[in-house]
């Protein structure tokens, strides 16, 4: 996005995510740019808390004057037998993965309706909301959640000119799967059953998320993108 020439904003959830932080923010502060404002901002919060996200995009708002795009990204997934999931990990989940996208998308959509100038919001969702997962069942729900969200919210926030949409990543390696991934048997398994015989890495969402934030998409909203190397259609 800041390749792009948009000023960013990140929400993280605390120390433990610092080292990423500077990292993304020397990288940010690297590319070229003729402004001498601000171009990052970076807060720490519990994305589950709904101030959370008033407090964020009022931090946001107040660095960078207005708020045209929104990206509600955060989520986990631990894997967990169905018949013995712990009641915890269960709420906790929903907590972050729809509570937060719920939240965020809406205290987002509060500002660009304030602003009156439209704008763009995109939900991570998941290939999950399509498919099942054995030791996914309390995941997959929220990320079949989001996209529902997204949808529901196209239509309640088109008449403000506000486009809602979802990315569906596939398998992508991230923090979220990594040990998994780390694992050559299992991972070979999976880019087997990928057309085009990898797994994904966060640049692949790149592309899609730059579309749909930008001008290029302004007459899509209530769409899913999905990004998984033909992972979906080879299931069929």
């Amino acid at each position: 996005m800041a390749q792009h020439g948009a000023n960013v904003a990140v929400n993280y959830l605390g120390p433990s995510q610092s080292a990423e932080i500077e990292s993304l923010a020397t990288a940010i502060d690297s590319i070229p740019c003729t402004s001498q404002l601000p171009r990052f901002l970076a807060r720490p919060g519990d994305i589950s808390l709904r101030q959370t996200s008033l407090d964020f995009i009022a931090a946001a708002v107040d660095a960078f004057g207005e708020l045209n795009v929104f990206v509600s990204n955060a989520g986990v997934c631990q894997f967990a037998d169905f018949l013995t999931l712990p009641e915890e990990l269960y709420s906790s989940t929903v907590r972050i993965n729809l509570d937060g996208a719920f939240y965020a998308t809406q205290a987002a959509a509060k500002q660009m309706v304030a602003q009156g100038k439209g704008g763009s919001i995109i939900g991570i969702s998941s290939i999950s909301a399509l498919v099942g997962g054995a030791g996914q069942t309390h995941y997959t729900p929220t990320k079949a959640g989001v996209l529902s969200l997204m949808q529901s919210t196209a239509t309640a926030l088109g008449k403000h000119g506000i486009r809602c949409n979802a990315i569906l990543p596939g398998t992508i390696r991230t923090q979220l799967n990594d040990e998994d991934l780390s694992n050559d048997e299992k991972r070979e398994y999976m880019e087997g059953r990928i057309p085009l015989g990898r797994t994904g890495v966060p640049e692949d969402i790149v592309g899609p998320a730059v579309f749909l934030a930008s001008s290029l998409s302004g007459y899509v909203t209530g769409a899913q993108i999905l990004v998984d190397g033909g992972l979906f259609v080879n299931l069929q």
